[in-house]
């Protein structure tokens, strides 16, 4: 195993090896499909340290029992130097036990890769496109918002480092009726600007503070032209400065949470440049999109309800329950419509789609799928595009929910909890729990310095880590390869759960979840505590020991790799990595 291959790594490539051999010797056939092989570790520890499951996957196509292939495979692993005992388990499972010199060079390749252990080319340099926050630009940032910015943005960093080029994409809905909302909502605070008083924001428009600044500068700009002008004069252009004036407000709240996005894309432009008629005739020549009838609405039909003839999109034929309209009754277009075109037009740039959207969108996942599979996969196979659903977030105090910000009008901001608590602790605390899952966001549990705190636990484990060296260094000690071999049973246990580090990283960037890096960081930070403790009650136990220099030294270099595996995982996160707390 050369020290830029990791275990894992070089383990799947000891099995394929083996099945390269057993298929010369003609036990396999050749030519058979190992995509679903796995080695990973066993889910018990005390049946071994890894597990494969590749009799299971290729016993039914090679023609062979399961437990016949796993002694074949068996003898060719036994082969190996690494190997201490090679057992099946179950119907055919293998599980391997490894020699402690194995692990110790994974400790050594973990200091010699530093801030690269765990990187990876399964990628292969292929584009994804994540889209992200895409929040309406007619306001601040509030916590809903967070979590999907988040979310997203960890994940564009993970499939950085997997290996992919990513686009970091934000999708400006500038076009419909909440950006008019917007126009006239700076229209009053426009007037209230030049000293008229207009007393309660009306019911139906935004009401919060952050459009008094947008006003004065349109007070600036056009002085009293437009107070009194019918509203076709001025809804365009305060649209636009109202819009642009938001975007420059989102930007500083998504660069509090260190949040920058490459592509920002227009729906109005969008739709100027003609994309979603384009994207119709395209369909239409498929036979994907017709005019029809939609079926009245179940239940009671109401009043105002009369059959129109609409063009629709077959997404029936792609698993949705009806066919929909891409545009409405007036001509204009439906958001699925214009959102139809922009999936397009980001799929001709990019080797893959992946949207992070609120759950509230999620009675839209199956259509736009549906869309995108039958505009990119015409002539072949269709582009992958996942949606990633992120639930709200419950705002508390103590327990109890927190009260809107007058700023915002409706809502707490981003920029206020952010101010509060610090960037790291929002960002690792929208993923400590999975995107599907509801999240309650305690303001005094997230800073609190206890265990049941996940930001706290990984942070002091890092903060550990450096007070230890700090210590050991004033005591005349420092951390040495040299004597690897001197660390025992509960040290190697770390360094076990260390060296799963890079098949975390690929399977959470294959699986699109970046907030398996949280978990995983829980887990060592978790491991490092325990081991830590254990010097509480065993002296011998202890970091540093006085009496043996030498040990100490083999101790010291396997915390320092513990903290470089701590940082790798908080930078993929976005989050600092603390050297005192």
């Amino acid at each position: 195993m050369n020290e830029n291959q990791t275990l894992y790594a070089a383990f799947a490539g000891h099995l394929s090896a083996a099945l390269d051999a057993l298929e010369a010797a003609g036990t396999l056939p050749a030519g058979l499909k190992r995509g679903a092989i796995t080695v990973e570790p066993p889910r018990d520890t005390s049946h071994g340290d890894l597990s494969t499951n590749a009799a299971m996957v290729l016993a039914k196509p090679a023609g062979m029992r399961p437990r016949d292939l796993a002694e074949a495979l068996v003898a060719e692993l036994s082969k190996l130097d690494e190997v201490t005992s090679a057992e099946i388990a179950g119907p055919g499972f293998i599980n391997l036990r490894l020699a402690p010199a194995t692990w110790l060079a994974e400790l050594r390749a973990i200091a010699a890769m530093g801030a690269d252990y765990g990187r990876s080319n399964m990628g292969g340099g292929s584009t994804v496109n994540v889209e992200y926050v895409s929040a309406n630009p007619t306001g601040p940032m509030h916590m809903g918002h967070c979590r999907g910015a988040v979310v997203g943005d960890a994940l564009a960093t993970l499939l950085e480092f997997a290996g992919h080029k990513v686009t970091r994409e934000y999708y400006v809905n500038d076009a419909g009726a909440q950006v008019q909302v917007l126009a006239r909502s700076a229209h009053i605070r426009y007037r209230e600007a030049l000293g008229e008083n207009v007393g309660a924001i009306p019911e139906g428009l935004y009401p919060g503070d952050y459009l008094i600044p947008v006003g004065k500068a349109l007070a600036d700009e056009f002085g009293d032209r437009y107070v009194a002008a019918p509203e076709s004069e001025w809804l365009d252009c305060f649209r636009e400065r109202a819009v642009a004036a938001m975007l420059v407000m989102i930007r500083d709240d998504l660069a509090l949470l260190g949040i920058t996005h490459e592509v920002f894309s227009s729906e109005a432009e969008l739709q100027a440049s003609g994309k979603p008629d384009e994207a119709e005739a395209w369909l239409r020549s498929k036979d994907l999109v017709y005019d029809g009838i939609l079926e009245a609405p179940k239940g009671k039909t109401p009043e105002d309800w009369e059959p129109v003839e609409l063009p629709l999109f077959r997404s029936t034929r792609f698993g949705d329950d009806q066919d929909r309209p891409i545009k409405k009754s007036d001509g204009t277009w439906t958001y699925f419509g214009a959102d139809l075109a922009y999936h397009f037009q980001k799929a001709q740039e990019a080797d893959a789609l992946v949207d992070i959207w609120g759950a509230d969108h999620a009675g839209t996942v199956k259509r736009i799928k549906a869309a995108v599979a039958a505009m990119t996969g015409a002539d072949g196979e269709p582009t992958p595009f996942e949606v990633k659903l992120v639930q709200m977030v419950q705002l508390l105090r103590d327990g109890e929910p927190v009260k809107m910000s007058k700023r915002a009008g409706t809502f707490v901001t981003l920029a206020d909890v952010v101010k509060e608590v610090g960037k790291d602790v929002v960002r690792f605390t929208m993923l400590t729990r999975k995107p599907e899952a509801q999240m309650d966001f305690d303001f005094a549990k997230v800073v609190e310095a206890s265990k049941d705190n996940p930001v706290f636990y990984v942070q002091y484990a890092h903060a550990r880590v450096c007070s230890t060296l700090r210590k050991a260094a004033a005591d005349g000690f420092g951390p040495s390869p040299d004597h690897v071999e001197l660390l025992g049973e509960e040290e190697l246990e770390l360094v076990k759960l260390a060296a799963q580090f890079p098949r975390v990283v690929e399977a959470a960037a294959a699986a699109r979840e970046a907030h398996r890096i949280a978990f995983f960081l829980g887990d060592l930070a978790a491991a490092f505590h325990g081991y830590w403790n254990l010097g509480n009650d065993r002296v011998e136990k202890r970091f540093i020991n006085h009496q043996d220099a030498t040990l100490t030294g083999a101790r010291l270099f396997l915390a320092v790799q513990i903290g470089q595996l701590v940082r790798n995982g908080l930078a993929l996160l976005g989050v600092e990595a603390v050297e005192e707390m």
